[in-house]
Formats: C-alpha cells, sequence, structure tokens
C-alpha cells in the first residue's frame, strides 16, 4: 500500500489534483482510497458529481459508534473509495483533533484491512501545520508527502512553512517531503521561484501542471478532468504527475 499525503495553501488546487491522480490511479487498474482531510469536507465532491458524501465527524457526532463501514466510505467516480473527515461545528471544537478522530475511526473500523487499498491520497487543508493537520504525514499513514504550490508569494510562503514542518518531523519518524507539485498561476518567474524554494529543501518539482480551461469545465461538470476530457493536454498532465509519483514513492506493496 502506498500512502500519499497532499498539503499546500488554502485554494491552490489541492482537491482538484488529488481527485484527478485518484481517476488516474484507479484507471491504471489500481484500487484507490481518497481521504479528505479538511472541515469543508469537499475534497470529493469531483469524484461525487459536486455531491458530498457524510463526513466521518458528522457520523460520530449523529450516531456515535453505531455506523458501518459503508456508512463512511463511499464509491465514487472510477471505483474511487471516498472519505470525508469533515470538521468540528463552527465555534466550537478543533478542526485538527477531528482530523485525528476520523483517521482514529478508520482504523477502528478496519478500513485498510478491509479494503486493502493500493494507493491511499491524504488532501489535507495546509495553511496550519500543528497538531492533528500533521497526523497525515505521521509514520503509518503517509509514505511521502507532497506540496503542491504556484509562484505567488502567499503560495511560496505556505509551502515554505509546510516544507520546513515535514523537515523538522522527519526526526520523529514522519513521512519524507516527495518534492513539489507546481500548480502555475502565471506569475512573472513562476517556475524559477519554485525551482528555488525545491533546492532550499533539497528536493524537487515532481509535477508541472498548467492553467486549463478543461480543468475548470470539468469542475463546472462535477468530475475530473480525466473524466472528462481523458485525451486533454491537462489530463495529460495528471497521468504523467501519477507515473512521477508512483516511481518516486516506492513499489508498491
Amino acid at each position: 500500500m502506498l500512502k500519499l499525503t497532499f498539503y499546500g495553501k488554502g485554494g491552490i488546487g489541492k482537491s482538484t489534483t488529488v481527485s484527478n491522480l485518484s481517476a488516474v490511479f484507479a484507471r491504471m487498474g489500481l484500487r484507490v482510497m481518497q481521504i479528505g482531510c479538511d472541515p469543508k469536507a469537499d475534497s470529493t465532491s469531483s469524484l461525487h458529481a459536486n455531491v458530498k458524501i457524510p463526513a466521518v465527524l458528522d457520523l460520530i457526532r449523529e450516531r456515535n459508534d453505531q455506523f458501518s463501514l459503508e456508512d463512511m466510505i463511499h464509491v465514487g467516480d472510477n471505483g474511487v473509495l471516498c472519505v470525508e473527515a469533515g470538521g468540528p461545528v463552527p465555534g466550537l471544537g478543533c478542526a485538527g483533533r477531528g482530523i485525528i478522530a476520523a483517521l482514529e475511526k478508520l482504523e477502528q473500523k478496519g478500513a485498510y484491512d478491509f479494503y486493502k487499498p493500493d494507493v491511499v491520497l491524504y488532501d489535507v487543508l495546509g495553511d496550519v501545520v500543528c497538531g492533528g493537520f500533521t497526523m497525515p504525514m505521521r509514520k503509518g499513514y503517509a509514505d511521502q508527502v507532497y506540496i503542491l504550490t504556484s509562484g505567488e508569494k502567499m503560495s511560496i510562503y505556505a509551502a515554505a512553512n509546510i516544507a520546513m514542518a515535514v523537515e523538522n518531523f522527519r526526526g520523529r519518524g514522519y513521512a519524507p517531503l516527495g518534492g513539489l507539485i507546481l500548480n502555475r498561476r502565471n506569475v512573472e518567474e513562476e517556475e524559477k521561484r519554485v525551482r528555488e524554494l525545491a533546492e532550499e529543501f533539497h528536493t524537487g518539482i515532481v509535477g508541472d501542471i498548467e492553467l486549463s480551461q478543461e480543468i475548470r469545465q470539468a469542475e463546472k461538470l462535477g468530475t475530473t478532468v480525466v473524466s472528462a476530457f481523458p485525451e486533454s493536454a491537462a489530463a495529460k498532465q495528471f497521468e504523467s504527475l501519477a507515473e512521477n509519483l508512483l516511481k518516486s514513492g516506492g513499489a508498491l506493496c
């Protein structure tokens, strides 16, 4: 089982990227599980025609422990197993603790043993790297951590903070940084800025996603560009990224 975790500034396109990667991996014949670790619980919406699935934290609040794996895990487009951690009631509780509770519940219910996914992808809110937000990069959850960034100032700033956190946590047995994914916004010297960031943290750029009208159209249709426009240049970029992740992440176990 290969476990990949994705961080990055809010709005940088993590959910779009992760959902398209899930679709690509599934089309390769792999059993894929995507876990959204954002209180908005919308990571997997493009795998469900923009329909949100029940979040694990909502199930815990409403039913205590009286629910099954099938209540938590929903089969989406291309057969991807979709999970949303969810978040606390607004104004109450800690979102980080919510991620911990949701991931622990998946383990308690035997999700990984029952479904036996080949690839697990965690889509994590990346503006904060503390407490429960670090859980998806801990040993046993992740094999590699990837950071999405554009060349925009705030995106670079967030990516640097996340990379620093990954570097600091490695001494505790957390997953290493696998590389950066450049999600272009066509700002001045974009690639140069991202390459400089990669060099600063002794890593590389494992994927390069261009701005694409097809990606926007697919989002309006409530699906991934890989499903809506499989022959498009955008879909090919996600396919290339998926191949790079399999190579850098190591062989599937």
